[in-house]
């Protein structure tokens, strides 16, 4: 059941990060570098984190023109990531060409494909928000099915979605498409800036397949006991 639970590295650099990939490397499936990590120490950080024994998730929402976007998910797949991501807002075109360029990298290098997933609507994100500020009029579920089925479409292995859009992508994209869910609190945990959440268990009766988690476990006073509580909420639900 660890292999669905990925710990979020948004610390602001390298020594904090070794630090935890070494207390949490037994007891989770990965690890995911956002901007901040990436940023403020370069991509040799997916390096040192697989030296210590733990897989990566890149997750740097590539969105650019189709040719850009293809000749980054090269160099992700030929760093080793075991997961990266695209932001599904770039289009049906850019997302085909990441798919295609990771497969044609690993092929060429003999090494494992990356998965690549397509980031849909922020969990930061609330519906107010969405319709006033974004000036999108429709509900966000409609609009995170419409990206995940497009996704799909392209090639991609799955999304990036909340906790309250999952069953609706399980039911447009079957049981086979990937979905990675942010936004997963526990309920001994602080909400924090997150919108649209679930607790693990909730997230995993819906149909996620892996969780993204942060903070209620980056700044627990205990870290690998805050994974392992996460760990056996996973498998409390798994075997309902």
């Amino acid at each position: 059941m660890k292999e669905k639970l990925i710990v979020a590295l948004d610390v602001p650099n390298r020594d904090q990060a070794l630090k935890l990939v070494d207390m949490l490397r037994d007891e989770v499936g990965a690890f995911k570098i956002g901007m901040q990590l990436y940023n403020s120490e370069g991509p040799d950080i997916v390096k040192d984190i697989q030296t210590l024994g733990g897989k990566v998730f890149v997750d740097l929402k590539f969105h650019d023109i189709p040719n850009t976007v293809a000749q980054t998910s090269k160099i992700i797949t030929q760093r080793g990531a075991f997961m990266f991501t695209v932001h599904a807002g770039g289009g049906f075109k850019m997302m085909q060409t990441s798919a295609e360029a990771a497969r044609e990298r690993a092929a060429e290098f003999g090494i494992a494909k990356p998965m690549v997933i397509a980031v849909t609507v922020l969990t930061s994100i609330s519906q107010q928000v969405f319709e006033e500020e974004m000036g999108i009029k429709k509900k966000i579920v409609d609009q995170v099915v419409e990206w995940s089925k497009l996704a799909q479409k392209a090639g991609l292995d799955g999304v990036v979605a909340s906790p309250q859009e999952l069953p609706y992508i399980r039911e447009a994209c079957g049981k086979d498409f990937a979905i990675v869910t942010p936004g997963v609190r526990p309920v001994w945990a602080a909400v924090n800036d997150q919108e649209r959440i679930m607790t693990p268990k909730q997230a995993v009766e819906n149909g996620a397949s892996y969780l993204v988690v942060g903070r209620p476990i980056t700044t627990h006073a205990k870290p690998a006991e805050a994974a392992r509580m996460i760990v056996e909420e996973i498998a409390a639900a798994e075997c309902k």
